[in-house]
């Protein structure tokens, strides 16, 4: 397998008109979609969490997307997310327990870029709390360089991307159902580190969709649902007697 390299400058301007798109997330109406998977008793509990020098506001229009399909949906309360920290794992670790505690069962969580970075870790370091992890366009494969934001990263931070602080191995698949959410289209993540390996994660969905679009774009909204809606499918049916 050839060493994977951040996206070319055509993808990356391609990015650039997603901003005001993302600034108005909030105000955005999401649709109900035509999931066609028709699922049993009620939905789990959904913690959406933003990417790299974002907030729950950029994911507004998503969480309002899986809310109104249904599911118990919740902001990650992170605040603006400049890195990979503890006290923010804390933070992350302390929303999932309190969702687990209400709805009595184990979280999706759906991670947008850095954000699917938090729930892979969080799975990983607490099984018990997490029963599904959907990364959307993140870089939890190979090259941590193989991104247009690996400087931005190294800027805000007191460490690089090649030198974390934690001991975590964001590559290593999590005891969590596992899927990865990737692009030929996106502009800052090379889709090679967001599709991952077939022994780094359990399924992975392609979009052509531009990296900020999975955030922030009305029909990635819906196709994220859907795939949520599925994969959920797929892990109920293996726990049915």
């Amino acid at each position: 397998m050839t060493e994977a390299t951040p996206p070319r400058l055509g993808l990356l301007l391609r990015e650039l008109p997603w901003f005001p798109v993302i600034v108005a997330s909030r105000f955005r109406r999401p649709k109900k979609s035509e999931l066609g998977i028709q699922l049993e008793g009620k939905l789990s509990p959904v913690l959406v969490v933003p990417g790299l020098m974002s907030n729950d506001g950029t994911t507004s229009l998503l969480r309002r997307t899986l809310s109104r399909n249904g599911f118990p949906t919740y902001s990650s309360r992170l605040g603006l997310v400049t890195g990979v920290t503890d006290t923010r794992l804390a933070t992350a670790r302390q929303r999932l327990e309190e969702m687990v505690e209400r709805h009595e069962e184990p979280a999706i969580i759906v991670g947008w870029s850095l954000g699917g970075i938090y729930g892979r870790v969080l799975a990983q370091r607490h099984p018990e709390l997490v029963q599904m992890v959907v990364t959307l366009g993140t870089p939890f494969s190979g090259n941590r360089q193989a991104n247009n934001a690996w400087r931005i990263y190294n800027a805000l931070n007191d460490h690089t991307v090649d030198a974390p602080k934690l001991p975590d191995n964001p590559s290593e698949k999590p005891p969590a159902h596992t899927v990865a959410v990737w692009s030929p289209s996106d502009g800052i993540v090379a889709p090679q580190s967001a599709k991952g390996t077939s022994d780094e994660r359990d399924a992975e969905y392609r979009l052509d969709v531009t990296h900020f679009a999975f955030g922030a774009g009305r029909r990635a909204a819906e196709q994220v649902t859907q795939i949520v809606v599925q994969e959920l499918a797929a892990i109920r049916a293996r726990k049915a007697p």
